[in-house]
């Protein structure tokens, strides 16, 4: 109960893949560090370039449990692929299969359960411009109605389509989703969604009148991530450092 299966895949696999391994594990310890983990539930999936094959958390773990070696690699239909002693939550993974389907840029999709992101996505007017974090979400934001349980295949092509081409949904009544073409770049637009979320919130338990964004500035802010989304983003930019504070939480990690 107490011991965990050994495993360790350091150096039998591409040195690509056990970066991105590396990565990713880092991802749900710093979720896990932030709060924003859901016991052994929700899920950050990444795809290994050049393929069909994604690596997910193993069902069971907390989030602070996942290691490089202990993720386990998929394919689209949840079909584990590698040798390992875990299993994964398949119905956890419908909503991460139905948009690395339709999205070749999202190498990267996190979907968490928090409560901000719950509250706000529940809200009749959802995310509103309160402050500069919801400008970043709100430049490429999207709204899932909820339908209960993500097992049914035919959701698929209905979260398909609200999603579009954007980087950010809410899921009413279920929590939030983000995506990047990088594990760090889909940690950032999260770290912009919860943030701007829990600042929303704040402001309207403070009972005060709020003072939003002017449309003017939410068109331009709209323009300006065009812009800034064709080259580096902030998340490439951040990864680094929170690679090095997931190292500093505990480098196991890395194993």
């Amino acid at each position: 109960m107490f011991d965990l299966p050994k495993i360790s895949l350091k150096g039998k696999v591409s040195e690509e893949e056990w970066q991105l391994r590396v990565d990713l594990a880092a991802c749900y310890r710093l979720v896990a560090d932030l709060g924003w983990d859901d016991i052994i539930y929700t899920h950050l999936s990444a795809r290994l370039a050049g393929t069909d094959q994604y690596l997910v958390n193993a069902f069971g773990l907390a989030f602070d449990e996942v290691t490089a070696s202990n993720l386990v690699k998929v394919d689209l239909e949840g079909n584990i692929l590698d040798d390992t002693p875990y299993e994964i939550n398949p119905a956890g993974f419908t909503i991460h299969s139905a948009v690395h389907a339709v999205r070749e840029d999202a190498h990267c999709v996190m979907h968490l359960h928090t409560p901000a992101t719950i509250a706000v996505a529940t809200q009749k007017e959802g995310l509103l411009p309160y402050s500069q974090y919801s400008m970043f979400s709100l430049s490429s934001l999207s709204y899932h109605g909820y339908e209960g349980l993500a097992v049914n295949e035919d959701e698929k092509a209905r979260l398909q389509k609200d999603l579009g081409d954007t980087n950010h949904m809410l899921l009413v009544n279920h929590g939030g989703l983000t995506l990047g073409p990088t594990v760090g770049d889909a940690f950032m637009r999260m770290f912009d969604l919860q943030r701007a979320c829990e600042i929303q919130l704040m402001l309207q338990a403070s009972g005060q009148e709020a003072v939003k964004v002017p449309q003017p500035i939410l068109d331009n802010i709209y323009k300006q991530a065009k812009i800034v989304n064709t080259g580096t983003t902030g998340g490439q930019k951040i990864w680094p450092a929170m690679l090095r504070k997931a190292y500093k939480l505990d480098p196991g990690f890395m194993e």
